[in-house]
């Protein structure tokens, strides 16, 4: 009943919003629309929190530097995005083109000054993905971007992309990993939640300088690493290495998780 409470509750306030965004998108200047989706955000978890009794918790605050930097995060749920735009101040974000197809979120997005790009990836996508954060870091802005360009089940990881390291060579910018045990209690887009208190951590940059390859292994298992003990602090179990998945659509996901069952 929670849960339904909730995702009735998710979808007024996203289309309450979604058409507020659009209105802002048409005002000068960005703060506009900035202000509608960081309200948007502090409102979806307030909601969270009193509707489906999932309360998320912030920590390494600390370790955000003060400038531009990468926040390379985990991407275990739909809520995972509301966090970052409720707690993070002068953001911009990397994300697919697949958003594009929404009705005003194309317009939202240019506006926001997101950095859109090809969701298939490839030599094209980098291209795109570099031309576009140079804009961003030169107005000395956060990027989030999600390593693994796609949802993750809690315990299940993707190839890493280098998109990240290649952001961070170009422009000097340092990279902020983040991990999460959100999917725990908001898995993925499902609409079941599970009551409790989920963690969003912020963790010591990695080291600036690094070989591509160190860096992408060093980025990897500080990430997962954490994640998975986020993970077992909520399951109250032992902490178990993520399985390497990968990605063929969605009937991918189902199909390791009935494997493992």
């Amino acid at each position: 009943m929670r849960s339904a409470l909730f995702n009735a509750y998710y979808w007024v306030l996203s289309i309450f919003y979604g058409l507020s965004a659009a209105l802002a998108a048409l005002a000068r200047g960005r703060d506009a629309v900035t202000f509608v989706l960081r309200l948007y955000s502090k409102r979806m978890l307030a909601t969270l929190d009193a509707l489906a009794g999932v309360k998320v918790q912030l920590k390494g605050l600390e370790n955000l530097p003060d400038g531009p930097c990468i926040i390379a995060a985990k991407h275990h749920s739909w809520g995972d995005g509301f966090v970052m735009f409720a707690h993070v101040d002068n953001l911009s974000f990397v994300t697919g083109d697949h958003l594009e197809k929404f009705p005003l979120v194309g317009a939202i997005l240019k506006k926001f000054g997101a950095i859109v790009v090809d969701s298939c990836g490839g030599p094209e996508a980098r291209a795109a993905l570099s031309k576009s954060a140079a804009q961003v870091a030169s107005e000395g802005r956060r990027i989030l971007i999600y390593p693994e360009g796609h949802l993750a089940a809690p315990g299940e990881r993707f190839r890493y992309r280098t998109g990240v390291y290649y952001m961070s060579k170009d422009f000097g910018l340092p990279v902020v990993p983040v991990a999460t045990n959100l999917g725990c209690f908001w898995k993925q887009q499902e609409a079941k939640k599970t009551p409790g208190t989920a963690t969003i951590e912020f963790l010591p940059a990695l080291p600036q300088g690094l070989e591509k390859e160190d860096f992408m292994a060093r980025m990897e298992a500080t990430i997962e690493g954490r994640t998975n003990e986020l993970i077992a602090q909520a399951r109250g179990e032992p902490v178990r290495p993520s399985v390497l998945v990968e990605w063929n659509g969605r009937e991918n996901v189902a199909k390791a998780e009935s494997a493992r069952a």
